[in-house]
């Protein structure tokens, strides 16, 4: 079992040369760190009973100064997206949305203006292959919705481990899961407080505990990390919160990307760099992921 929590950021990895001068003489060492070159990031999914939607940027700097500003001009403009079931297939259609901070955040997804001929939403044990065309090259992507499972029960119980900045009242998510016994079940799983947005919180490989029941697995609520966090205040529970557990099976492939981007962000810390050392599912060397997921949902109130 591995559990990793998750962030929804693109990490960049820079290697730097020290050199090292005798004590019995100087010299000035001069590196040039250059820049790599910009890649196409495509983030795109597909979820039970869901549109697919697709997201596609450039790489930023590994120096810039990250702001909403510099995001908006990340997008990709003008790109042809298809998505297929192996039997139908559908043109996505660029939407602008507006976050509220004068900038635009764009997404491709079902044409609302040819629903009849552009509608598809996401079935279980389905492939479903991605093909993006930008600028004279083609990239592609395979993903699956596998069968989900779901835990077996959900409760709420003080935190496992405290300190003084912990709240008196925190509460912590625990659940019980039974692993098929079939083996390669991967799994990412989000949280969402009183009807509030979905947040990412990890991701589990049966690798070690294939057929096996796994007990009292603790998870931590999810929240957005450009939050200001007060402590660990928003990583719990509390009394009252209506809280929803959506546990999505996921392929290899995608486990693959979440888990090295795991690596990658605990790493280094930069979430929006180039270079980067991310396993993507996408063809022709462009980075992110196009993810299938096959959801369960489970809801429950935090005891008063």
């Amino acid at each position: 079992m591995r559990y990793l929590p998750n962030g929804s950021k693109l990490i960049g990895i820079l290697c730097f040369v020290f050199l090292l001068s005798f004590a019995a003489c100087e010299k000035e060492v001069h590196i040039n760190l250059g820049s790599a070159a910009s890649a196409v990031v495509i983030q795109g999914q597909i979820e039970t009973g869901q549109p697919p939607f697709v997201v596609v940027t450039s790489t930023i700097s590994f120096f810039s100064n990250i702001d909403l500003g510099t995001l908006e001009k990340s997008f990709i403009h003008g790109v042809n997206i298809k998505v297929s079931d192996g039997t139908k297939s559908i043109i996505l259609r660029e939407y602008a949305l507006d976050t509220g901070n004068n900038n635009k955040y764009y997404v491709y997804s079902l044409d609302t203006a040819n629903l009849g001929a552009n509608f598809m939403l996401g079935q279980v044990n389905k492939v479903y292959s991605l093909t993006v065309t930008y600028n004279g090259q083609t990239y592609n992507a395979v993903t699956t919705i596998p069968n989900p499972k779901g835990v077996d029960t959900m409760w709420f119980a003080p935190p496992e481990n405290t300190d003084s900045k912990t709240p008196a009242n925190a509460m912590q998510l625990f659940v019980n899961y039974t692993d098929p016994d079939t083996p390669g079940n991967y799994v990412r799983y989000f949280t969402q407080r009183n009807g509030g947005q979905f947040f990412p919180v990890g991701i589990f490989s049966d690798e070690v505990v294939n057929g096996k029941r796994v007990n009292n697995l603790g998870l931590f609520a999810g929240y957005d990390e450009g939050e200001n966090v007060n402590g660990d205040s928003l990583r719990y529970f509390y009394p009252g919160d209506s809280v929803t557990l959506k546990w999505c099976e996921i392929d290899k492939a995608v486990y693959s990307f979440w888990n090295s981007y795991q690596f990658a962000q605990s790493d280094v810390g930069n979430p929006f760099a180039t270079p980067i050392n991310l396993v993507s599912n996408i063809s022709n060397g462009a980075l992110g992921v196009w993810a299938g997921y096959g959801s369960s949902i489970t809801s429950k109130t935090v005891p008063r």
